[in-house]
């Protein structure tokens, strides 16, 4: 692969009420986390197809941190000076080094791609465009254009006097210029990749050499050029892509004559025609064609604009198609039973006799629809509660719900309306739910609903017990499979009654309720978070063992992030394993000496939230829905649940462990941002599979 010039990064220092502490900004660390996905695209170690899967999924993420967050600070530039006292970056400074640090993320995609493409020859696999078809392959084209492709494109002919027609978000289109000859008498057109309705890619059968040849659906629309546009008598047709992305922020009203699910669906149709916060062209687009665009779309801001390759829209890459033989793509890690969950008796029952941890994706999520399942058909079972965040399209939760409905149980379901381009989903789901008679609470006003709860009341001998689930992740049977996430199954009633205290919350937000053993946002996490952090500095003043380990996804709160500097400061050890955006800057002279920061990055995602915690050899283990970032902590109904267990307290100690040993996926968080790989000493361990196998085969033989 080509060497890319490193870019030179520097820590954001900010002055906090006197005490300047070293942060990293939130943007800038984000940006340095999809380029760890980059470096697994890149990673020869991985199977082809994986990595161009990699490509896919560092292009999906840039896309949402554009429409997200730097649409947000956008706005924020946009505001007047005197409203910005209290930010501490420079929205136009920051916007600058987003836009430097993209494009040199963009050279690095680029060069990543082309060599995948080589590595692909040699697998007898060739990525071809349009100019490097052969005569039968065009003629399969031509016949799979004329009956699959082009009865869904929709042309847009534009000109100077018209407005221009509303472009899909994050919709990849062609750019065409049609002219004759002589270059005068242009004709502009614009036509939508329908990639909604048909494959990205399409396979050709294969050759007589038994290869495998594969072209874009953007490469058969520029094959076909001729054919969509024959009404018009020009000579040169020629296509370039570009990508329109918008901001994407829902804006929610206090009209209480509206309800918050109209409010909703208003704002997913505005979100449609939101401001432009991105403009991505293929950089070999003619000046005259880039200019008409930019004029048309209303595009004058220098930091929107982004040259490109020849393709975009890479997120379809998650779906490159998968191909037999050789070592093409991952080796099967398939589900795992349970090995303390027996399939031919109930699982409450199972429950009432220990806590049960699952452990997604190294294990089974159908044990989560079981119990649901279970629980709508048992005569003693008198209400289901849960917590909907994001749900599959096809959900077999949902399912369950409907069925203990008709079952005549009592089912109350908190639906977040606002959880981020899941809306529509969630709101068809809400009307399913509805129409079905179950009792829906579209979360809480301010706040937005993130815990991963079930509760499940049941008659046993005349009284009524309770069953929680206390999860990392949400109900969704695909991420699931993915998503590296936590559930606790327990009918402890120090943890299922509080569980049931949450659900009355939510019944009557005005009543407060007080918890012993439950952490929640947005009312205690931040107090207990700290008292927890200050018991261990307590312990290392006193010359005693302290040490503090937290697994989570983000890490951005600078109160809680001050703390672990002071802990830090005091002796304590801290271990911080953080997948995505981590402001705290491990290894800092005076600062954080005593801290060590690594984050993976492979072939599942890393999402449960851990938290350990020495307290005097009291060992203190939590399972969490909640990142330490502001909006989790203060804006959210977040749910923390210490774990009692010993044997669960064990698993967990050992899946951290796993992860603090690895030395083949893990990166060190470094104040450069220059994510570099762990030193492998010793054997090497990859985390994930260390982690498969850990559940495959050791802790299946220390079933009772």
């Amino acid at each position: 692969m080509a060497k890319e010039k490193k870019s030179k990064k520097q820590v954001t220092v900010v002055a906090k009420k006197g005490n300047a502490m070293p942060l990293i900004n939130r943007e800038i660390s984000w940006l340095s986390f999809n380029e760890r996905v980059l470096q697994e695209a890149a990673d020869v170690r991985n199977p082809i197809i994986e990595r161009f899967r990699f490509l896919g999924i560092f292009s999906n993420n840039l896309d949402e941190f554009y429409r997200v967050r730097v649409a947000s600070i956008r706005r924020m530039k946009d505001l007047p000076s005197k409203d910005l006292t209290e930010v501490s970056i420079n929205p136009k400074s920051l916007l600058k080094d987003i836009q430097k640090t993209v494009s040199l993320h963009q050279k690095k995609f680029e060069s990543i791609y082309q060599d995948l493409k080589k590595e692909c020859k040699k697998e007898g696999i060739f990525i071809i465009n349009e100019q490097e078809i052969n005569e039968s392959q065009r003629a399969i084209i031509a016949d799979y254009f004329e009956n699959e492709v082009r009865p869904v494109l929709i042309p847009l002919m534009l000109d100077k006097k018209r407005a221009m027609p509303t472009l899909k978000d994050k919709g990849d289109y062609l750019g065409i210029k049609l002219s004759n000859k002589e270059g005068v008498d242009t004709l502009y057109s614009l036509l939508e990749i329908p990639v909604d309705t048909v494959s990205r890619f399409f396979m050709f059968p294969k050759d007589e050499n038994g290869n495998t040849n594969i072209i874009l659906l953007d490469d058969i629309l520029r094959a076909r050029l001729k054919d969509i546009y024959s009404i018009f008598n020009y000579e040169f047709m020629e296509a370039f892509t570009i990508k329109f992305t918008r901001d994407a922020e829902l804006d929610i009203d206090d009209d209480i004559s509206t309800s918050l699910l109209e409010q909703i669906a208003k704002s997913i149709e505005n979100r449609k025609i939101g401001d432009p916060v991105r403009f991505v062209y293929d950089k070999n687009m003619p000046d005259d064609l880039r200019y008409f665009l930019l004029k048309q779309l209303k595009i004058s801001k220098e930091e929107n604009i982004i040259p490109g390759g020849r393709y975009h829209n890479f997120k379809d890459f998650m779906k490159f198609p998968s191909i037999e033989g050789g070592k093409l793509m991952y080796t099967p890690l398939p589900p795992l039973k349970h090995p303390f969950i027996d399939n031919d008796r109930r699982i409450m029952e199972q429950i009432e006799e220990q806590d049960l941890m699952l452990n997604y994706p190294y294990q089974k999520f159908d044990y989560v629809v079981d119990l649901l399942r279970e629980a709508a058909i048992d005569p003693m079972v008198t209400q289901i509660s849960i917590n909907l965040y994001r749900v599959a399209s096809q959900s077999r939760i949902i399912n369950a719900l409907v069925s203990a409905l008709q079952n005549g149980k009592k089912v109350q379901v908190i639906v977040e309306l606002r959880a981020r381009f899941d809306e529509e989903n969630n709101i068809y789901w809400s009307n399913v739910l509805q129409d079905a008679g179950a009792e829906l609470i579209f979360g809480v006003k301010g706040l937005k609903v993130h815990s991963k709860l079930i509760l499940i009341e049941k008659l046993v001998k005349g009284d009524i017990k309770c069953f929680a689930h206390i999860g990392t992740g949400n109900f969704h049977e695909g991420t699931a499979k993915v998503y590296g996430d936590n559930s606790l199954l327990t009918c402890d009633p120090r943890i299922a009654l509080e569980v049931k205290k949450v659900f009355e919350f939510f019944e009557s937000n005005y009543k407060v309720k007080r918890y012993s053993h439950l952490i929640l946002s947005p009312n205690g996490s931040r107090r207990k978070f700290i008292q927890l952090i200050n018991n261990e500095i307590r312990n290392a003043s006193r010359d005693k063992k302290a040490e503090i380990v937290l697994k989570l996804n983000n890490l951005v709160d600078e109160e809680l992030i001050k703390k672990l500097y002071e802990a830090s400061q005091a002796g304590v050890k801290i271990v911080l394993i953080i997948r995505g955006v981590c402001s705290l800057v491990a290894g800092v002279k005076g600062w954080s000496e005593n801290l060590e920061a690594i984050s993976i990055v492979d072939r599942f995602l890393e999402h449960s939230r851990i938290l350990y915690f020495y307290a005097g050899g009291d060992e203190k283990m939590f399972i969490s829905s909640a990142d330490w970032m502001v909006r989790n902590l203060d804006m959210r109904v977040e749910v923390t649940t210490p774990i009692y267990d010993e044997r669960l307290k064990k698993q967990l100690k050992k899946i951290l462990s796993i992860q603090m040993q690895a030395n083949v996926k893990a990166r060190n968080l470094d104040a450069k941002l220059s994510n570099k790989y762990r030193k492998a000493e010793g054997n090497p361990v990859q985390s994930q599979l260390e982690t498969y196998e850990y559940f495959k085969t050791k802790l299946a033989k220390k079933k009772k």
